[in-house]
């Protein structure tokens, strides 16, 4: 468990309201922001305190890794300057019972802050500018959670620990694309169809991937029954239909290793070595049926799934 701050006085409403946080990828000009790579540092179970208006009035537990998504359609104007591509984080957001004011705690805060990358000024107690997620230390985090009444705190980090790996908001995000799909015009019904089934890996998108796979690359199941058509590149950020239900997009993978790859625990070099992220913890990497360097199974991959795959290495592949 780690615990992270973020400021977010713009989206505070948005975020808190439907359970995220959101940042872009890269500044505009493309530059990188340390504030935007620590949301690919996050995991299930990580504590992230919601800072907005001078005070803390929400703290969440992180329900799974960052994943790409474009910029919420509920931020409106806010924020148009931003990259429309960006990561997403599902939070499950508590009001606190007593909203924290760092400001009026700077005498026991400023010896636990880090030396670099803070999240608020020392000197004012105020979040600095361009900080957006921030990692603090396991005692800022626990100091915060003490000044609560009674054992709320302390029963917080319980319900914390026992979390497990949920996509949350992500799911609202792909039903908004589902339904812009369903409402385009220029699609025909069946084209429609299939993009929508092919979210959950079904219908036409499934049968492309058939077509060129034959089982899972790392257990050699080859039951169908057994099967998961999964996206190399997700389902949600594709930027064509085609992409959408290409076959040369997915995998045919068992549920324990559809899960590994969707959440970024693993992914495959072009020469089909399979990479592990270093958050993966290994021994429990091998009671589900994978070693880090072991080769997949089945035929060399095609030119069309490198180049999803080296979108999935950059974008879904969790960083060290």
């Amino acid at each position: 468990m780690r615990f992270w701050w973020v400021n977010h006085k713009q989206t505070y409403k948005q975020e808190v309201g439907n359970g995220y946080i959101w940042s872009p990828k890269t500044f505009s000009n493309g530059r990188k922001n340390h504030f935007y790579e620590t949301m690919r540092k996050v995991l299930p179970g990580d504590i992230v305190f919601s800072y907005a208006s001078g005070q803390i009035r929400q703290v969440g537990v992180i329900s799974r890794p960052a994943a790409s998504s474009p910029r919420p359609v509920e931020f409106g104007t806010t924020g148009q300057q931003w990259d429309d591509n960006g990561w997403m984080v599902p939070v499950d957001w508590q009001t606190l019972p007593t909203p924290f004011i760092p400001k009026n705690n700077l005498a026991a805060l400023t010896p636990l802050l880090p030396e670099k990358y803070s999240p608020f000024s020392a000197e004012t107690g105020r979040g600095n500018q361009g900080a957006y997620l921030a990692s603090v230390s396991e005692g800022l985090g626990r100091y915060v959670l003490s000044t609560q009444p009674d054992t709320w705190g302390q029963d917080f980090l319980r319900l914390a620990q026992g979390s497990g790996d949920d996509d949350g908001a992500l799911r609202n995000l792909d039903d908004a694309i589902s339904q812009t799909i369903q409402e385009d015009v220029a699609l025909s019904q069946t084209e429609r169809q299939a993009q929508i089934q092919a979210r959950r890996g079904q219908g036409k998108f499934r049968t492309n991937v058939e077509a060129i796979e034959t089982g899972c690359r790392i257990s050699g199941i080859t039951d169908p029954r057994h099967l998961t058509a999964s996206h190399i590149k997700p389902w949600r950020v594709c930027e064509t239909g085609t992409e959408r239900i290409d076959g040369h997009n997915g995998f045919l993978l068992c549920p324990n290793i559809d899960h590994l790859f969707d959440r970024g625990y693993i992914s495959f070099s072009d020469e089909g070595t399979i990479l592990v992220a270093t958050q993966m913890d290994r021994v429990q990497l091998a009671l589900l049926g994978c070693q880090e360097g072991q080769k997949v199974n089945g035929p060399p991959f095609t030119t069309q799934q490198k180049a999803y795959l080296a979108y999935h290495r950059d974008n879904v592949f969790l960083p060290g």
